[in-house]
């Protein structure tokens, strides 16, 4: 083994032995056959359903950075504004058809995030983190400022997506959103975990833990973050068109920072750089949002950083950390 492959090994401990580890294990389809059981036992929560697969599909993107390559950003919500507006753009005033869309989405935020990564990856830290907010407020002002393309503050509606191959329409119960929403999540899903569990993944890793080090073993540093950043970016921009294809309307949000801090409190919840930690976090968030919000109003965002705060505090690697803290005293446990 080459000293490139053993340090890669010892910083990305779950990247390391990759070619074996890449196979997907039994449970690792009980996500997505809980989704399923959820379209056929909970027909009324399909629309919130639709919602949470879709911010899931963007969790995952900046998981991607931020877990695994240590880039740390707020402004990831740049790449799913564009993805929402190029696509609602495109629906309003070129073809409605939803996956001309998604491609022009992750086209034109593949780019914008290429662009920008290659400017902003040449920095660290704090002046990382103040250019992506930068990035963003940009964004914003734009689509504030262009009434005639994205209506401003109103938003961009009367936006009336085609069929699914002509045949499945987006309707207010939310059944074709749902699905074609899954299906674009385990996509996304599938892209991402070849990603992670190759040796490009490990070398992420490596770049997360010491960047300085895999300098001195010839690793092309500062590329590779433009090429996960750029990837990051395309996934982020799909989920913001499908935001745009199941509700049929984009409004200045998608590029707000609300939604940026509660992307990054989803991670934290369902456990940064632990791929399913994406699945998770969102999940959590969501369901106890809604719930909360109808039994204290005013209040539920209290409940939903106390939440944080315990998870912070008592649960390093969120609630998917937990799970394997619990795993690991159970089989010491049983091999006594």
């Amino acid at each position: 083994m080459t000293i490139a492959a053993r340090l890669l090994s010892r910083l990305a401990p779950h990247a390391g032995g990759y070619i074996a580890d890449a196979r997907i294990r039994p449970i690792e389809y009980l996500p997505w056959v809980v989704a399923i059981i959820i379209y056929v036992a909970a027909p009324e929560y399909l629309p919130l359903g639709s919602y949470i697969l879709i911010l899931m599909l963007f969790a995952l993107s900046l998981d991607l950075i931020l877990g695994y390559g240590g880039i740390i950003t707020l402004g990831h919500t740049a790449y799913f504004g564009i993805g929402a507006y190029s696509a609602g753009i495109l629906a309003k005033f070129v073809t409605a058809e939803p996956f001309t869309g998604l491609v022009v989405a992750a086209v034109c935020a593949g780019v914008f995030g290429l662009i920008t990564g290659a400017v902003i990856l040449r920095t660290t830290g704090l002046t990382l983190l103040m250019l992506t907010l930068a990035i963003t407020s940009i964004c914003y002002e734009v689509a504030n400022k262009a009434n005639d393309w994205t209506g401003g503050a109103d938003g961009l509606s009367g936006i009336t997506m085609n069929p699914v191959f002509g045949q499945f329409r987006f309707d207010m119960f939310g059944n074709t959103a749902y699905l074609y929403s899954l299906v674009f999540l385990i996509l996304g899903w599938w892209i991402v975990r070849r990603i992670v569990y190759s040796p490009f993944g490990a070398s992420l890793a490596g770049i997360r833990e010491n960047p300085v080090r895999m300098h001195a073993i010839g690793a092309p540093v500062y590329g590779r973050l433009v090429v996960v950043y750029t990837i990051s970016a395309m996934i982020a921009g799909v989920a913001g068109a499908l935001l745009t294809h199941t509700t049929q309307f984009v409004g200045l949000k998608v590029l707000g920072f609300e939604l940026s801090g509660d992307l990054v409190v989803m991670l934290i919840l369902g456990g940064v750089g632990r791929l399913y930690g994406a699945i998770v976090g969102p999940l959590i968030y969501l369901v106890a949002q809604d719930l909360l919000a109808k039994q204290y109003p005013e209040y539920w965002y209290f409940w939903i950083g106390a939440l944080l705060v315990v998870i912070v505090l008592f649960a390093r690697g969120g609630l998917l950390g937990i799970v394997d803290a619990l795993r690991a005293r159970f089989e010491k446990a049983r091999g006594r």
